[in-house]
């Protein structure tokens, strides 16, 4: 793959200077909070991001859940809570919305309802919505009305990731062979581990790989092929699931081939929650919310050594060198530099970076699955023709 589409994809990344944006002293955010107890609560700190944003003032809460809705209150420092979020979009008229619950059954309506109410910033949390058909609705109303939208998936806004394009467009991992991606292969192994943590995977091999092409794949329920019969709501709201164990093969934009697996109850301890970038001279190995995020493993991958080959750590820096950020677990992991940049994408009239288009590419991912295995395992166009849930067509 040429070296130059590395470089070329890094414009998408945070530069250190937008993770730190200086606040607008001339203008203070109203931000509104939707939280649902007991269906996805307030996801992981998708709410008190907020908190520390001085040029923000989060108006008030909703939750359906009324002892979650008093905690709610607490929490957030506000006195203004409400049962029902549509009734606090049109009482408070917020700037921008949080939407928390990780539950997606509620996320299509929870956005039109606050885009209806003339919010101009949406942050919400992953997974983004259920099927390309709930994405298309929410780009045209986002799109109508010039609504700046913010995915949640915080490693797409890591500054190691601009370190990475540079090792890759440097050639220190020589031809690069292909993308390998795992989910976190605990209980929820399969088509749930697909959605609710493969979708944090998924996301990257996007952000590296350009916009998927085609997907083959398979659906297994403990060894064999998913079947009619296995087809049954899924946990977390996440619509129809079937088969604990996955495995997808895409053809990407930049002409490499990515696969994502997962396996309930795989052995591996979560150690392989990630992405792997497999070239000729090395690897990359990305570690899913992790301190390092990324290593690097020099060397041919295929050919034995005599001596070990050694993990060594990138940062925002690059291989080896010592991370200059002091910041990062708020800045990345609490969410304030995610926030952060989706107000100055509002300000500036931009979409964020991982903004409603990122989010919509995420859930054709996934749903063309479900695609190609209802289709014997063919592999499928992308974008889909159905653009629900093929496991409906079983």
């Amino acid at each position: 793959m040429d070296r130059r589409t590395f470089l070329a994809s890094s414009s998408l990344a945070l530069a250190t200077t937008q993770l730190t944006l200086a606040a607008d002293k001339n203008k203070t955010r109203r931000v509104a909070i939707i939280g649902h107890t007991g269906r996805g609560n307030y996801g992981h700190g998708i709410d008190t991001v907020w908190l520390h944003l001085p040029d923000v003032e989060i108006v008030s809460v909703a939750d359906a859940d009324a002892k979650g809705l008093e905690q709610a209150k607490s929490r957030l420092k506000t006195a203004n809570g409400f049962a029902d979020y549509r009734e606090m979009l049109k009482t408070v008229t917020p700037d921008i919305v949080a939407i928390c619950p990780r539950q997606p059954d509620q996320h299509r309506d929870m956005i039109i309802a606050a885009i209806q109410a003339g919010v101009k910033g949406i942050y919400i949390e992953k997974p983004f919505c259920r099927t390309p058909a709930e994405a298309d609705e929410i780009i045209a109303a986002c799109e109508k009305k010039n609504v700046k939208l913010a995915v949640a998936h915080r490693n797409r806004y890591h500054p190691t990731l601009q370190a990475i394009d540079k090792i890759i467009a440097d050639g220190e991992l020589g031809n690069v062979l292909e993308i390998r991606g795992r989910g976190k292969g605990d209980r929820r192994g399969g088509a749930e581990d697909l959605w609710v943590l493969g979708s944090h995977v998924l996301n990257m091999i996007h952000y590296f790989g350009g916009k998927p092409m085609t997907c083959s794949a398979v659906l297994r329920q403990d060894g064999r092929r998913v079947t009619k019969a296995d087809v049954k709501p899924g946990n977390e709201a996440l619509g129809l699931l079937a088969g604990n164990e996955v495995h997808a093969r895409y053809e990407m934009q930049r002409e490499m081939v990515a696969y994502f697996d997962s396996i309930a109850n795989d052995g591996t301890q979560n150690a392989g929650f990630g992405l792997q970038i497999i070239g000729s001279q090395g690897i990359i190995d990305i570690k899913t919310d992790a301190n390092p995020l990324a290593y690097l493993v020099p060397g041919n991958p295929f050919r034995p050594t005599t001596t070990p080959r050694p993990w060594i750590p990138i940062t925002s820096a690059g291989a080896g060198k010592p991370e200059p950020l002091n910041d990062l677990a708020q800045t990345i992991g609490h969410h304030v530099g995610l926030a952060r940049d989706l107000i100055d994408a509002m300000q500036n009239n931009r979409q964020p970076l991982c903004s409603v288009y990122e989010g919509a590419v995420t859930v054709e991912m996934i749903c063309a699955v479900f695609a190609s295995h209802q289709q014997n395992s063919a592999a499928v166009t992308l974008p889909l023709k159905h653009r629900g849930n093929a496991l409906e067509l079983l």
